[in-house]
């Protein structure tokens, strides 16, 4: 059985893993389940999962989770010291990193150095990180394994290429709800922007699809995970979303993933890796037919996207500011605080202000993401409204 971690288990990737985990039996040990809140939903997969230790985010919650019955012999552990002090001597085959933003970084880096494999789903981390993760990772002999259905699906075809066989990488994009959009961008209310057409996922990543700063962060992911420079990473538009990204080979051939919007399917991939198993899912019938449609995306129309391409270019701490700026911009329009067309804005400022600083260790990348996210609360308290 491969023994493993899922940090962030309540949310919609950690609760798709343990649905995978829960339909291939025999095959996977659940060490650790953690999660930041949701104290209910964590105590349910306690007492069905079992796992030695459990964590969670504030110590009242550990209490109450401590004092349910159904808990024993799980330990249960509070904040994210106490987590990152077991994941660094916890001995696991695989650590699903499932943590949303930039709080699931301390924890990844913990995993790593402790010698586990990385189910990466949080884009964040290696967006603020990528280059202390990959040094880190090759020091520790492990591997980072996408779970992201874009870079997953691009790691299945990159599978036998050579590097340099390889001319560039395509991300594909639903587009979000706006992609058609003919209103102003400004009268967005954060309910509009919650409607994705194809995807069930959290407010936070849904938003991002929504400005598309989704599919930029997903191009600094996957310049650090497969070693490609920005001029060879694309985004095309393909609303379907069955095609979850391709690439083309410099001789002219295009090799394309095809998978439901099911993020199980990503995920077997991952957790069974190096191998594929059969899946116990319903796959993927291309005799009903397929409608794929492909569009270039609007860098205009959705700034976020070059925002990004802009700070991979900048390198340094530039794609950290970005994603903390980012972070605080979209929690301030899902509060009301700020308009939808206002989320690039802040942070294209404060990209301006600080990408350009230089960073030698990940304390350093820490302190500036915490002085980013001081600086775009200031800046969102000054967009009026």
């Amino acid at each position: 059985m491969k023994k493993i971690t899922i940090l962030g288990s309540t949310g919609s990737v950690g609760t798709s893993t343990l649905k995978v985990v829960d339909a291939m039996p025999g095959r996977f040990d659940v060490v650790l389940l953690a999660a930041r809140r949701s104290r209910e939903a964590l105590l349910e997969q306690i007492r069905r999962f079992r796992p030695r230790f459990a964590a969670i985010g504030a110590p009242d919650d550990a209490l109450w989770l401590r004092r349910q019955s159904g808990v024993a012999p799980t330990e249960v552990i509070a904040g994210t010291h106490a987590l990152v002090s077991l994941l660094e001597t916890l001995e696991v085959d695989l650590t699903v990193s499932a943590i949303v933003g930039a709080a699931g970084l301390k924890p990844t880096m913990a995993a790593i150095h402790a010698g586990s494999n990385i189910a990466l789903a949080n884009k964040e981390s290696m967006v603020v990180a990528g280059q202390f993760m990959n040094l880190a990772a090759e020091k520790a002999g492990i591997h980072i394994l996408p779970v992201d259905s874009e870079h997953n699906a691009l790691h299945q075809c990159l599978r036998g290429e050579e590097h340099a066989e390889v001319k560039r990488l395509i991300l594909t994009a639903s587009g979000g709800p706006f992609r058609t959009y003919r209103g102003d961008f400004a009268t967005i209310t954060p309910e509009q922007a919650l409607a994705h057409p194809t995807w069930n996922m959290g407010p936070k990543i849904t938003i991002d699809s929504a400005t598309m700063m989704n599919k930029g962060l997903e191009v600094i992911e996957a310049h650090h995970l497969f070693h490609f420079p920005a001029d060879r990473i694309d985004i095309v538009v393909h609303p379907q979303s069955i095609v979850h990204s391709m690439i083309e080979t410099v001789d002219g051939s295009t090799k394309c993933q095809l998978g439901k919007t099911d993020m199980c399917d990503p995920i077997q991939y991952a957790l069974t890796w190096p191998l594929r198993l059969p899946t116990p899912f319903e796959t993927l019938d291309i005799t009903k037919g397929l409608t794929l449609e492909f569009f270039p995306a609007d860098r205009k129309r959705f700034p976020c996207i070059q925002l990004a391409y802009d700070a991979l270019n900048m390198g340094g701490a530039a794609p950290a500011v970005l994603n903390a700026a980012n972070e605080v911009a979209v929690q301030a329009f899902l509060d009301g605080a700020v308009g939808f067309s206002d989320i690039p804005k802040v942070n294209s400022a404060c990209m301006n202000e600080l990408g350009g600083r230089k960073v030698a260790s990940l304390d350093d990348l820490i302190e500036l993401d915490a002085e980013t996210r001081r600086t775009a609360a200031e800046t969102v308290a000054a967009v009026p409204r």
